[in-house]
C-alpha cells in the first residue's frame, strides 16, 4: 500500500481525529463544498433549463428559421403573399439539418362579445403544421383539424379564455377590416375547440390558431400562396450555421432571419443567465476553497507533532504533503457526495412536482426549469475536486517550514 495514502487512512479512521479540536472546522469545510456543489447544479440547472424553455416557446410560434418577403412591415400580419411552389417546399432537402417547414400567415382582428372585445391575431395553419408544441401546451380540449375541408375550429390561450371569460365549445364572432376600410368588416364565427397554455405572455396575449383557408379567402389569395415558412432543425445549438445555409438555398426574392434575429430582446436577455451561471460557480468555487485552506491549515496545525516525528524519520517534505492532500481529498469528495445528493434530489422534485414557481410576466414560465444531463453534473465535480485540490498546494508548503526538533517539542 502507499505509505502515504496508508498514514491518511490511519488519521481519517483515527477517533481521536473526528473528536478533536479541528473536528467543527473540518464539517464546515464539508458542509461548504456541499453548499457549493448544490448552488452550482441548481444554478446550471435552471440556468439552463430556463433559456431551453422559453427558446422553445419562441420557437413554437416561429420556427428555428423564418422565411418571408422583403417589406417594411413590422407587425405581424402577412401582407403579401408567397407561392408555395418552391424547391424548398414541402421538403428542405437541400439542408440536412431541416427537420420540418410549414407554411402560415397572420392576420389581425377583433373578438367581439356582448360586453368585451379584444384585438387578436389569427394565426392560420394547413395540413402541413406541425403540433408537437402545442400537445405540450394543451390544457384542455382537443387539437383542431385542418387537414380536410375549411372549417370554422380555433386553439386560444388560457390567457384569452380568462381574460374573455370563454370555454370549451364557445362561439365566437371575430371581425376582420377589409382592404377598403369604408366597408363593413369580415365577420367569421368560430368555435373554441382547445385551450392552450405556453406561458410566454407576449404570445398568448395575440396568437388564435385558426385555419389558413380563411386567411386566404379574406386576403384574396390563392390556395397555393401563404405569408411564410416556418423552419425547424434538429439542434439549436447549429442555429447560426444552419439558419446561413437556409439563406443561400432561399430565392433572392425572399429573406431568411433565425429566430434569435426577429426577437432579438427575448435571446439576448436569455444570454444573460450565462453570465450569472459563471458568477455563481466562480464565488462558489472560490468560497470552498477558502474553507477547505482553513480546514488544512488547521490539519496541519494540529499534527505539528506528526510532522515532526515523520521528518525526523527520514519522510520528505513532498511525502508528508500528500498525506495531508490525501487527507483533503477525502474531505472534499465527502462534500461532494452529501452535495449531489442532495442537489439531484432537490432537482429531480423540482422537475417532476414543480415546487418552485415563477411568475411568468416576468419569467416566462410558471414553474421553475430544470435541465438534468450526467456531463454537466460529473464535469462539474471533477472541477470542482481538481480546483479545490489546487488550491490547497500552496498551504500545503507550509509544511516544508516545521522543523523536526520544534515540532516534537510543539504543544
Amino acid at each position: 500500500m502507499n505509505f502515504e495514502f496508508f498514514i491518511a487512512k490511519r488519521i481519517i479512521d483515527s477517533k481521536a481525529y473526528k473528536s478533536s479540536i479541528s473536528a467543527p472546522i473540518i464539517k464546515i469545510g464539508i458542509v461548504a463544498i456541499a453548499l457549493g456543489i448544490i448552488v452550482m447544479m441548481i444554478a446550471i440547472a435552471t440556468g439552463i433549463g430556463l433559456q431551453q424553455k422559453i427558446r422553445e416557446k419562441v420557437i413554437a410560434f416561429n420556427g428555428h428559421s423564418i422565411i418571408g418577403n422583403y417589406d417594411n412591415n413590422n407587425s405581424e400580419e402577412s401582407l403579401r403573399p408567397i407561392t408555395n411552389n418552391q424547391d424548398f417546399y414541402p421538403e428542405f432537402t437541400s439542408v440536412p439539418e431541416v427537420t420540418h417547414i410549414q407554411g402560415t400567415a397572420t392576420k389581425s382582428g377583433i373578438i367581439r362579445l356582448e360586453n368585451d372585445f379584444e384585438y387578436i391575431i389569427l394565426k392560420g395553419v394547413g395540413a402541413d403544421y406541425d403540433w408537437q408544441y402545442f400537445k405540450e401546451f394543451l390544457v384542455e380540449g382537443r387539437l383542431p383539424d385542418y387537414t380536410k375541408k375549411r372549417n370554422e375550429d380555433i386553439l386560444i390561450s388560457q390567457y384569452l379564455a380568462n381574460r374573455l371569460e370563454l370555454k370549451l365549445n364557445d362561439r365566437i364572432n371575430t371581425y376582420f377590416l377589409k382592404a377598403d376600410t369604408t366597408k363593413p368588416p369580415n365577420v367569421i364565427t368560430y368555435n373554441i375547440v382547445g385551450i392552450y397554455n405556453s406561458g410566454l405572455q407576449e404570445m398568448d396575449q395575440l396568437f388564435v390558431i385558426g385555419d389558413i383557408k380563411h386567411i386566404q379567402r379574406l386576403n384574396k389569395w390563392d390556395d397555393d400562396q401563404v405569408g411564410r415558412f416556418e423552419v425547424f432543425i434538429d439542434d439549436y445549438n447549429n442555429l447560426q450555421t444552419v439558419g446561413e445555409a437556409i439563406y443561400k438555398e432561399v430565392p433572392s426574392t425572399l429573406k431568411a432571419q433565425t429566430v434569435d434575429k426577429v426577437y432579438p430582446f427575448i435571446f439576448e436577455w436569455i444570454k444573460i443567465f450565462d453570465n450569472n451561471i459563471y458568477a455563481i460557480i466562480g464565488i462558489m468555487i472560490l468560497v470552498a476553497g477558502i474553507n477547505m485552506i482553513t480546514a488544512l491549515l488547521v490539519l496541519i496545525l494540529e499534527r505539528t507533532q506528526m510532522i515532526g516525528i515523520l521528518k525526523a524519520l527520514g519522510s520528505a517534505n513532498t511525502s508528508i504533503r500528500k498525506i495531508f492532500l490525501y487527507n483533503a481529498g477525502y474531505l472534499i469528495l465527502k462534500g461532494l457526495f452529501w452535495g449531489n445528493l442532495i442537489g439531484i434530489s432537490l432537482l429531480l422534485l423540482q422537475k417532476y412536482f414543480g415546487l418552485f414557481p415563477l411568475d411568468p410576466k416576468t419569467y416566462h414560465v410558471s414553474a421553475v426549469p430544470v435541465y438534468i444531463d450526467l456531463g454537466y453534473i460529473v464535469a462539474l465535480n471533477i472541477g470542482t475536486f481538481v480546483l479545490c485540490l489546487l488550491m490547497l498546494l500552496i498551504p500545503s508548503y507550509i509544511i516544508s517550514k516545521i522543523s523536526p526538533v520544534k515540532a516534537i517539542r510543539f504543544d
